[in-house]
């Protein structure tokens, strides 16, 4: 059989037609990439008897699978690092083992170099002299990057706040919020199954409107603290129904404990329970903060916790960006469906107790629908209620007005399982001028939630010549949805979202599952923007709670320029240092470990672009941190090998030694410094 040649002319023969026919066909990226597949394939058969040839099978396999996935220039990539690989280990030089790990490290190099290449475009630019610059009409030189490279390998390193300037915002989780609303959920429940107990209710599904005024003649459900429920009964002697298999049900989280009133029952959650509502609330709040900064395309944006801290960095200078990034992750983006109750809660208000200064008024509201008649006919009732309106005084924010708004309403004692809903008022002669806020009187629970949402998204409604957001629902939510809409027809549904009534449509048949929130007034181009807004909050899911702003700093782009020359001076002057006392005092081993050194400084820098991580001063730190520990550890290596040859062993057996004696030196340094590194992010607070 004829020894195979990589240098025959045959071989060359048909690399060339493959390039020919690579560079004239229009399907050219796919054809090479077969053809680098195949020769790759076809070497792997050539080395079967090396070790080798099973990741070369492998990488081959890899690339197939890429090119199956049509991603042509990872395939390509792929494919032309194995052949490297295998080329190598072809070589007539060194013995076979040493063949592929050389093969290995070059390949690795190089797909290395395609990781690194568009950061390098990015940060590299090295400014001429002027005496070369002048002449040649270049002021500076950097790292060309082709446009279908760029188009494709998307990864890289991004600078950071401390490199570029930006904002830092530091938010607080209100845990005490999720922990509320995880006793809201359980109260409800309790009420449904209070309501099958009392034979009120029958069936799975939820009480209706009705069977829940039904219910209140029992008893009532009290939370007087955020992890306490407390059940009131009208008859002492109902108690009894908190019997073994009720208590089974919620005492898994919640504990239980008869009084203190003798016809009063008390659950109140447990401690392990609330640190893991809280746990989760901050990990899911990072996560929905997280997806808006993507949705916002920010991908130098930075996201983290700590404790109940959500910490935010995004890099830039654009004061506006800023502003609109602060009001999109902000927003809690809790949307909830309420129905109204009809019951005149303000009528019991005594208007000459408020204070004039307050600008509080209680009015009539006439003509308020109240459902159907229950008589053959099924006419439409209607009741007059009244409902409290409140005014912000002059110099005023919309948001300090509500706080006092909400203030004077915890005083005339909401019962707890309805709720004061709030609605902005525009002024009666300029309708994009808010003026004030006013009450609806709400169902506590809510029919349905902005969980239930599948779809959002903005649009325009030529009709009413106004933007809005279209919302569909899943399965459980049409369903919900059908069933709340179809049993309250002709009353009104008010649509909350982040604690604020954007609408009370009165039902006027059941409706399907989708749901429309108008963005109100203003002007279109406002709206829009608005609607646009909104879209991205809900489809990026709400907040487990309300976050609120703890910390907010910016930084200028002065100190980022300072930070890169300075923290780049200082990282090309301490390593060539390292490097420079390695080569005088080893000489050609000390050569060797700059070598080392070196390539793996550059495979960190692959392995973070790869992950998309972010440059900061703190990292241009460690990476000559890292440089100054890879030399330590060569070190040891070098001085134990120069022990041994003074011994009078051979340089093979002096080198061997000498790593195998200073393994276990190097090993416990690299713990330290691991266990050093598990431990100062905790007590890091910024970038810088």
């Amino acid at each position: 059989m004829a020894k195979f040649s990589f240098t025959s002319p045959l071989v060359r023969g048909a690399w060339f037609i493959l390039a020919v026919v690579a560079t004239l066909l229009p399907q050219a990226q796919q054809l090479l990439a077969w053809a680098l597949m195949v020769a790759v394939v076809a070497t792997g058969i050539l080395l079967v008897r090396l070790r080798a040839s099973t990741v070369l099978f492998v990488g081959a396999a890899i690339a197939v699978r890429r090119l199956q996935l049509d991603d042509i220039f990872s395939g390509m990539v792929v494919a032309a690092l194995i052949g490297v690989w295998a080329l190598v280990s072809r070589l007539p030089m060194m013995d076979s083992a040493w063949r592929i790990k050389v093969g290995f490290v070059l390949a690795t190099v190089l797909g290395a170099a395609v990781v690194v290449w568009p950061t390098a475009n990015v940060l590299v630019h090295i400014p001429l002299p002027a005496f070369i610059a002048t002449p040649l009409k270049i002021k500076e030189i950097g790292v060309p990057l082709p446009t279908y490279v760029r188009d494709r390998v998307t990864v890289g390193l991004a600078k950071g706040l401390d490199l570029q300037g930006g904002m830092r915002l530091v938010y607080q989780v209100e845990v005490e919020e999720a922990i509320a609303d995880k006793r809201a959920n359980v109260a409800e429940e309790m009420r449904q199954d209070l309501a099958i107990a009392f034979e009120i209710h029958k069936g799975t599904g939820r009480p209706s409107r009705e069977e829940m005024l039904k219910l209140e003649e029992k008893l009532r459900i009290q939370t007087p603290e955020s992890a306490i429920i407390r059940i009131k009964f009208v008859n002492k002697g109902d108690r009894v129904k908190i019997d073994d298999r009720f208590q089974k049900k919620f005492t898994t989280d919640w504990s239980f404990l008869l009084g203190p009133a003798e016809d009063e029952a008390t659950f109140k959650i447990r401690s392990a329970v609330e640190t893991d509502i809280r746990d989760r609330a901050v990990a899911q709040a990072k996560e929905t903060v997280n997806r808006r900064v993507d949705e916002l395309g920010l991908r130098e944006a930075a996201v983290a916790t700590r404790d109940e801290d959500i910490i935010v960095e995004v890099p830039g200078q654009n004061k506006q960006a800023f502003d609109d990034i602060k009001e999109i992750i902000r927003r809690t983006a809790r949307l909830e469906f309420k129905m109204e109750d009809t019951f005149d809660f303000f009528a019991k208000v005594d208007k000459t107790t408020i204070p004039e200064t307050e600008r509080i008024d209680v009015q009539q509201q006439g003509s308020i629908p109240d459902g159907l008649s229950g008589d053959k006919d099924k006419k439409e009732k209607f009741i007059s209620t009244h409902y409290a309106q409140i005014t912000k005084l002059d110099n005023e924010t919309m948001e300090a007005c509500k706080v006092r708004f909400r203030a004077w309403i915890d005083t005339l004692g909401v019962p707890d399982d309805r709720q004061v809903g709030f609605g902005i008022v525009y002024d009666s002669e300029d309708i994009n001028k808010e003026i004030g806020w006013r009450t609806f009187y709400l169902f506590r629970r809510a029919e349905v939630t902005g969980e239930h949402i599948t779809k959002a998204e903005a649009g325009y409604n030529q009709d009413k010549a106004s933007y809005n957001v279209n919302l569909e629902f899943n399965q459980v939510g049409t369903e919900r949805f059908e069933e709340v809409t179809g049993a309250n027809i002709h009353r009104r549904f008010a649509i909350i979202l982040d604690d604020k009534v954007d609408s009370a449509p009165v039902i006027q048949s059941k409706i399907a599952g989708h749901a429309q929130i108008s963005m109100g007034a203003g002007d279109q181009e406002t709206q829009a923007t608005n609607a646009r807004k909104l879209e991205r909050v809900l489809r990026s899911g709400a907040l487990p709670a309300q976050i609120s702003l703890k910390a907010e700093s910016t930084i200028g782009p002065s100190l980022g320029r300072d930070a890169i020359d300075q923290g780049l001076k200082g990282l090309l002057a301490g390593s060539a240092l390292v490097l420079l006392f390695m080569f005088i005092y080893y000489r050609t081993a000390g050569l060797v470990a700059d070598a080392a050194v070196l390539l793996n400084l550059f495979l960190q820098l692959a392995i973070l672009a790869s992950f998309g991580a972010t440059m900061t001063l703190p990292g241009i730190a460690g990476l000559a941190l890292t440089i100054g520990i890879a030399i330590d550890a060569n070190v040891l290596i070098n001085e134990r090998i120069r022990e041994e040859m003074r011994t009078g062993r051979s340089i093979r057996a002096a080198i061997d030694a000498g790593y195998e004696k200073a393994f276990t030196a190097i090993i416990d340094g690299h713990v330290t410094v691991f266990i050093s590194g598990l431990i100062l992010p905790q007590y890091g607070s910024g970038p810088v």
